[in-house]
């Protein structure tokens, strides 16, 4: 499952996509005059009369059709047409769907009156509007202020997230974005492309995406500013060090993310009436996504609509060939339909694909460790540090397991190295926290 999010409303277009419509442009233009030189130089050179030139206009107007369904189908490869995503969605399925009443896009992005207060108070009209956003940027994290902390699950709107001073990274991003707009200041929206990461809850592997936002000092004012204009907002700020490539992407987008999170939170409790309200609102928002069309095929997996099922798991991998989950879920149905020489083709490679990532193996060490496999358990965590020796995660997995199999010291300096590494104050003490009782189990 695919637990993250994505959106877009009408016609707009991603950055990205805008940038892919222009170069096609581009080649079309570059296509006609290119074209039209070689008629003109073909004209002077062979002194052509009235009616071979009258020819090569005609062979021109023939190349600028050619461009131009060119330049229509090359701007739209890729992009899901309204027919076909209708035809990916089964209403009749989840005939209740339409009765559920989810978050608007205002309600989403609305800040309550304390909220906006908290905005407020952050600002100084004797200070630069860089140090002002400064100042925000740090007021969600102090925990005399916001003290907003991180939490798996909290797939919250703006407002609810100010309140519960709890966050994942796209409620956060989503809150954020939000307070730097009523500020008067320019945030971006960007998804991040970090390795495949996953968490575990209710005993499933979810696997996480990742988006922050830059904020920006506004037009009028970056000239005055000669250094950097502009403050990062991250949980995590070691996705900005190690300098992972992020796209800049719309507020549409992050919408049906935050549907699709909402969507896999009922998929998860076994509400797949409502899961499937957020789905379908999701790939109505931005059909793009393929996070949302790999939900929807695990949706109609366990309805058993496997055609339907298919149908999504490809669509996902269409829009993203890398989208690992869908293929992994794909096989998984290939297994139930008796296909099992496809199924282990895609797992072979899927394997040597994901063998080099850390947090794949971590994941499998997590799965161990729940299922009572310390041993096996062990042996992942041990992998995955050996891939990367300062995540978190990994370092606590390592310590719980050694505390289960009864070696304490070990335990105890993992869990020691896990609080070090640890991105935030909050986790550094919930680790820290976990030392006490294995002293007294000494």
């Amino acid at each position: 499952m695919h637990s993250f999010g994505g959106g877009c409303k009408g016609s707009e277009l991603d950055p990205d996509e805008k940038s892919q419509v222009m170069a096609c442009y581009k080649q079309f233009f570059m296509h006609i005059v290119i074209n039209m030189l070689i008629i003109f130089w073909l004209v002077i050179l062979t002194k052509c009369s009235r009616i071979k030139v009258a020819i090569m206009f005609l062979v021109l107007k023939a190349i600028f059709v050619t461009g131009l369904l060119l330049l229509i189908s090359g701007c739209t490869a890729g992009r899901l047409s309204t027919v076909d995503q209708q035809a990916l969605l089964k209403d009749g399925y989840f005939p209740y769907a339409q009765n559920h009443a989810i978050e608007t896009a205002e309600e989403v992005f609305s800040l309550s009156p304390e909220a906006q207060q908290f905005v407020i108070n952050s600002q100084n009209a004797n200070k630069k509007q860089l140090e002002n956003i400064r100042g925000l940027v740090q007021a969600f994290f102090d925990e005399e202020q916001a003290g907003i902390r991180y939490l798996t699950n909290a797939n919250t709107v703006a407002a609810d997230t100010f309140a519960n001073r709890e966050a994942n990274c796209l409620s956060l991003t989503i809150m954020a974005f939000a307070m730097a707009e009523f500020a008067g200041f320019y945030p971006t929206l960007y998804e991040v492309k970090i390795p495949e990461y996953w968490v575990r809850r209710e005993g499933t592997s979810l696997l996480n995406g990742h988006v922050n936002l830059r904020i920006t000092v506004p037009t009028g004012i970056r000239k005055t500013v000669p250094s950097k204009n502009y403050v990062d907002v991250d949980f995590d700020p070691q996705t900005i060090r190690q300098r992972f490539p992020r796209i800049q992407f719309s507020k549409q987008k992050i919408l049906a993310m935050f549907y699709n999170n909402k969507g896999a939170d009922a998929l998860l409790v076994g509400d797949e009436s409502l899961a499937y309200r957020y789905f379908s609102e999701a790939a109505a928002m931005y059909p793009g996504f393929g996070g949302t069309w790999a939900n929807l095929g695990v949706l109609y997996r366990r309805a058993g609509a496997y055609r339907a099922a298919e149908a999504s798991y490809q669509q996902a991998i269409a829009l993203d060939e890398e989208n690992f989950t869908a293929w992994e879920n794909l096989a998984l149905l290939y297994e139930l339909q008796g296909k099992n020489s496809d199924a282990e083709e895609i797992m072979t490679t899927l394997k040597a694909k994901r063998d080099n990532n850390p947090f794949y193996h971590f994941m499998l060490g997590e799965e161990a460790y729940e299922l009572g496999e310390s041993e096996l358990a062990l042996k992942h965590y041990s992998r995955a540090m050996r891939l990367n020796r300062q995540r978190h995660e990994i370092l606590f997995g390592l310590g719980k397991t050694y505390f289960e199999l009864g070696e304490i010291d070990k335990a105890a300096t993992y869990i020691k190295l896990a609080a070090r590494f640890a991105p935030g104050r909050h986790d550094e003490k919930r680790y820290l926290s976990k030392l006490p009782s294995l002293q007294s189990a000494l």
